[in-house]
């Protein structure tokens, strides 16, 4: 969905977003490092560590599809954002909230891309379960993978792991920048 609202603030949105029980925030440059100093962190949570093997297991994984989809598809963020001048910019934050786990991925990206990106994040909401694992077969069955590492199998695993929607919203910065962010609820 894109947010017609103009003056999208970064920082109320990622204060909205720290709703629930914080188990992980990070905004900044998305490299290997960080990516493995996040993953440590929530695979020792305390608060994952209660959870049961199967939840934790599929929180784990999902974030690890988010941290892959952060890393692979980030764009350099508008000019004169105080971003600490990271290229890759991005934000991460994994909430737990009542009965289920958010993982909540903010980035921008330029205007350019934001038809494919809809209309994939839309086929893949259009999907019943079947239709997902059977797309899924199809691709890992099928496809070469992509420059960017995966065949487009990032979301779909996504959207199989949790059997829910992504949920998704396209906020438009400037003339050539939208601030994408993505949730994904796991119970």
């Amino acid at each position: 969905m894109i947010d017609t609202k103009m003056g999208f603030n970064l920082e109320e949105w990622y204060a909205h977003k720290l709703q629930g029980d914080v188990i992980l925030k990070y905004a900044g440059s998305i490299s290997p490092e960080m990516i493995t100093h996040a993953l440590e962190s929530v695979e020792k949570n305390p608060q994952l560590k209660d959870e049961r093997l199967q939840t934790r297991k599929k929180v784990y994984n999902v974030f690890v599809e988010c941290m892959q989809n952060l890393y692979h598809h980030v764009d350099a963020p508008p000019a004169g954002l105080s971003a600490g001048g990271s290229p890759n910019f991005g934000i991460v934050i994994l909430v737990h909230d009542g009965s289920f786990y958010r993982v909540t991925t903010g980035n921008f990206i330029l205007r350019s891309k934001v038809n494919f990106i809809k209309d994939r994040i839309e086929q893949l909401n259009s999907l019943s379960d079947q239709e997902v694992r059977l797309l899924y077969r199809d691709i890992l069955g099928n496809e070469a993978l992509s420059e960017k590492g995966g065949g487009g199998l990032g979301m779909l695993d996504i959207v199989r792991k949790t059997g829910n929607k992504l949920e998704y919203f396209l906020y438009p910065y400037d003339g050539e920048h939208v601030f994408f962010s993505l949730d994904v609820y796991i119970s």
